[in-house]
């Protein structure tokens, strides 16, 4: 038999070496009946991703554009 875990074909008799499903794992660091959310929640929707920039950001770079390219016209 393969072992999913790379252990050795010897071992896999021994009861130390039991290896919890996914859910099983997870689920371990949580309290049955828990207050607070996950910090880190695992699956499930996601929130939408902001974007870094905001207008005053936007404002500035179209600002400094156009004072360059205002002396890139005036004084070539």
């Amino acid at each position: 038999m393969a072992s999913l875990h790379s252990i050795d074909p010897r071992a896999l008799s021994d009861p130390r070496n039991r290896y919890p499903t996914d859910a099983e794992f997870y689920a371990s660091d949580r309290p049955a009946h828990h207050v607070l959310p996950e910090d880190r929640p695992r699956g499930g929707p996601s929130e939408r991703i902001k974007h870094p920039w905001t207008w005053g950001t936007v404002g500035v770079m179209v600002f400094f554009f156009m004072i360059l390219f205002m002396g890139i016209a005036l004084f070539p």
